[in-house]
């Protein structure tokens, strides 16, 4: 990795020389923008607007535009003499609980990789921070940007992450907020039970970037000469009679029945152990526990006369039966 940033931490009178690096990168599938009928590339030339000459880059400043139309030249010697302490420091201002940052504050995450003077600094910041279970609130010039950050441990490293400022959160102004919705409890309950069932600890390798992976087939497709088979679309057809509350018992019903629904059936055997045997009823099956596991449809068909023996005997256990 190269580093992109050179300074220091300043945490009170401390300084930890330190090298900043892009912590995080895109995977996306860049493209060119090319002529439709031959390939041709499509290239951008910078004119400028009173003599119409293309301007090369070195002679390019950038512009504040006054609400008069008059512009603001500002060159790069007048942006580097900006009174920024920050543009060379990660000033610790305060530490705070990392649960009192809103995570839609967080905007770019880099890498801190201290200089050899300021390792023995740079361990004792991060095991103070680690053992006070806090993160270090700072502020930072990055890329002619003042930002908010925070400093947290990752993996033995401090990673620095930019914040945005709380005027750049838009507010959630929408008409919905404003009117009384009624949710009914039953609904709720279901919601969260399905919420529950679906519960499981969060693996980020678990998932992929299925757009990315189909357009990467779709390169290659057009590189072979062949054709890609197209999948078919989910279609989700508009349907008002059904209710809220039947659309979360479908929920329910086909998370329990997922192949790989690993909690619904440890629900099931937790019923299924927890219901009271009768003595004068046959055994609901002779098979074997491994047999209990077979297919989904071997498993229904077993479960229909156990329900209907079920029913032709008392709900509860009789005394005579204990």
């Amino acid at each position: 990795m190269r580093s992109m940033w050179k300074g220091a931490i300043s945490f009170g009178l401390v300084m930890i020389p330190v090298r900043l690096y892009a912590a995080t990168e895109q995977k996306d599938i860049s493209f060119r923008q090319v002529h439709r009928e031959d390939g041709g590339r499509i290239r951008f030339r910078r004119f400028c607007s009173i003599d119409d000459e293309e301007i090369p880059y070195e002679d390019i400043a950038k512009g504040y535009e006054l609400p008069t139309g008059e512009m603001v030249v500002l060159t790069d010697e007048d942006m580097a003499d900006l009174p920024l302490p920050t543009t060379k420091a990660i000033e610790v201002v305060q530490f705070a609980p990392a649960e009192e940052l809103d995570p839609i504050l967080f905007n770019r995450s880099y890498y801190v990789e201290p200089e050899t003077a300021g390792a023995r600094a740079y361990v004792l910041l991060r095991n103070a921070l680690e053992q006070s279970g806090r993160v270090a609130v700072a502020q930072v010039a990055l890329r002619q940007r003042e930002s908010l950050a925070t400093l947290r441990v990752r993996e033995g490293v401090l990673v620095l992450e930019t914040l945005l400022w709380p005027d750049e959160i838009r507010p959630p102004t929408f008409a919905f907020l404003d009117q009384d919705i009624e949710v009914r409890p039953q609904e709720l309950a279901m919601a969260s039970s399905l919420i529950d069932s679906m519960t499981s600890s969060f693996d980020a390798d678990a998932f992929h970037d299925n757009y990315r992976e189909a357009l990467i087939e779709l390169v290659e497709a057009k590189v072979a000469g062949r054709e890609l088979l197209q999948p078919g679309t989910l279609e989700i057809a508009a349907s008002p009679s059904v209710s809220l509350a039947d659309a979360l018992r479908a929920s329910l019903a086909a998370q329990k029945a997922s192949v790989g629904g690993q909690e619904a059936k440890a629900i099931e055997s937790a019923e299924d152990e927890a219901k009271p045997k009768s003595g004068a009823a046959k055994p609901r099956t002779t098979k074997s526990r491994a047999a209990k596991e077979d297919a989904a449809e071997t498993e229904s068909d077993e479960v229909a006369p156990a329900r209907s023996s079920r029913a032709k005997s008392p709900a509860k256990p009789s005394k005579k039966a204990s």
